[in-house]
């Protein structure tokens, strides 16, 4: 594998190991469900892997990190804080999230409905990907028919909500996609419809009917939310956002003298975790409440050379004092000697950088 394609996956595999670093922890923070983390985990690493191919190979990695993101976020969210068991209305939020907020990209914003119905088609078929999951585990279509069945809804009411932005320029929307957008949303009524009247086991009652007109009500309110969220969001993120993708120059140059650092930094803590069970050893007593262990010093000589107090362990004789002292001053100088040395290294190599990105701002 190489040239672009060695490019892509790796820049598919970055943004995806990053959207699963980020939504897998705040599933599990919110649900033991593991299918519920799944869904979020799903969705958030199709959308941000397919926005992160789509874009450049900066601005489109962090961009799709994001919106992977919290699309993510969301899904996992809606799936496990709330007792609903729709799928309608865990895909219509997520999948208006994701058009609005690729709608407010810079360069993706749409001026017509052809262009946001392609767009909502692409990223529906995304979160059908995501959901796969959940389908494999439970058996249902749904998980994978119900995206692509919002399509036209939303793509009509992005558009809707996007006729009198500046640019926009279709008066009104296509006929064809005002039939396919009532026609869907009549299905989606249908089927929250009958699933509510099947899980209250008295199918087409009083309150069968009203929960699903509650549902109704969140299903057509919630997406709207959604979509002007996104893209209010994404609009004020993404010139705030720019300056992580010229980080990638600085960090290329830090990174050796970084790792020199976190080096020469465990060395000294390996080296006083030995000389403070050393002490305790040949002079019992010296630190009070000294548990035994090289293990245990470790962690006493990470927290001293942070001047942070280890749970109850203290220096207690003259020389378990001079020790940490001798410690926490030798801590404090490899900072501000490699803190200078650095910065006599990599100085001029960083004020290059800086004069390449001033020149080549507009």
């Amino acid at each position: 594998m190489k040239g672009k394609p060695r490019r892509l996956v790796w820049r598919a595999a970055r943004t995806a190991a990053a959207v699963a670093l980020v939504v897998v922890p705040f599933g599990y923070a919110i649900t033991e469900v593991h299918r519920d983390v799944w869904m979020g985990a799903g969705c958030g690493l199709a959308i941000g892997v397919g926005i992160g191919l789509r874009g450049g190979p900066q601005a489109g990695s962090w961009m799709g990190i994001l919106i992977g993101s919290m699309v993510g976020i969301s899904t996992a969210l809606i799936a496990g804080a709330t007792p609903w068991n729709s799928v309608s209305l865990l895909v219509a939020p997520n999948l208006a999230l994701a058009v609005g907020m690729h709608d407010g990209l810079r360069e993706t914003s749409f001026s017509r409905y052809r262009g946001m119905s392609r767009e909502t088609v692409i990223l529906s078929v995304l979160i059908g990907l995501g959901l796969s999951p959940a389908w494999v585990a439970s058996d249902s279509l749904r998980f994978v028919l119900v995206p692509l069945l919002c399509t036209p809804w939303i793509a009509l009411m992005a558009g809707l909500l996007s006729h009198r932005r500046e640019g926009w320029q279709d008066t009104r929307p296509p006929w064809l996609l005002v039939v396919s957008a009532a026609l869907s949303f009549a299905l989606l009524l249908f089927l929250i419809v009958q699933g509510q009247a099947v899980w209250l086991s008295t199918p087409w009652t009083v309150p069968a009917l009203q929960y699903a007109g509650l549902r109704a009500l969140v299903l057509v309110t919630a997406p709207a939310a959604a979509f002007l969220l996104g893209r209010v969001a994404i609009t004020w993120l993404q010139p705030r956002l720019g300056v992580y993708g010229r980080l990638a120059d600085y960090l290329r140059i830090m990174w050796v003298p970084i790792g020199g650092f976190a080096v020469g930094y465990l060395m000294i803590i390996v080296l006083f975790a030995g000389f403070y069970g050393m002490l305790e050893r040949f002079s019992p007593g010296a630190f009070a409440d000294a548990a035994v262990g090289i293990k245990e010093w470790l962690f006493f000589a990470f927290f001293t050379g942070l001047a942070q107090d280890y749970a109850t362990t203290a220096p207690v004789s003259d020389g378990a004092r001079l020790l940490v002292g001798t410690h926490l001053i030798l801590s404090a100088g490899w900072v501000v000697v490699l803190f200078a040395a650095v910065m006599s290294f990599v100085g001029p190599k960083l004020n290059r950088i800086a004069r390449r990105h001033a020149e080549e701002e507009p």
